[in-house]
């Protein structure tokens, strides 16, 4: 996901882009849940283009925990963000 402010979104801001977690005015709830999203696992890191190690199931809860992140960040930076989500679907 991508953060900025919405009146500039594309141009340097203050939090940088993307922006690190610990810069964003969110309660420490969600910068821990945010943080906490286990993406790192989803790859086989000793041949990054071979297929996930994740099942199925552990797809679709990351999927969800991931959407509930993304909807609690754009609840709290309200109107004036842009989040972006750029996970392939």
């Amino acid at each position: 996901m991508r953060t900025g402010p919405r009146h500039n979104p594309d141009v340097d801001s203050p939090y940088g882009s993307p922006c690190e977690l610990e810069q964003l005015p969110i309660s420490t709830a969600t910068r821990t849940e945010s943080a906490r999203l286990p993406y790192q696992s989803s790859i086989d890191w000793e041949y990054p283009p071979d297929p996930s190690p994740w099942t199925k199931e552990q797809w679709t809860l990351f999927r969800q925990q991931a959407d509930a992140a993304r909807d609690a960040l754009r609840r709290e930076l309200g109107d004036d963000w842009i989040v972006e989500d750029r996970r392939n679907r």
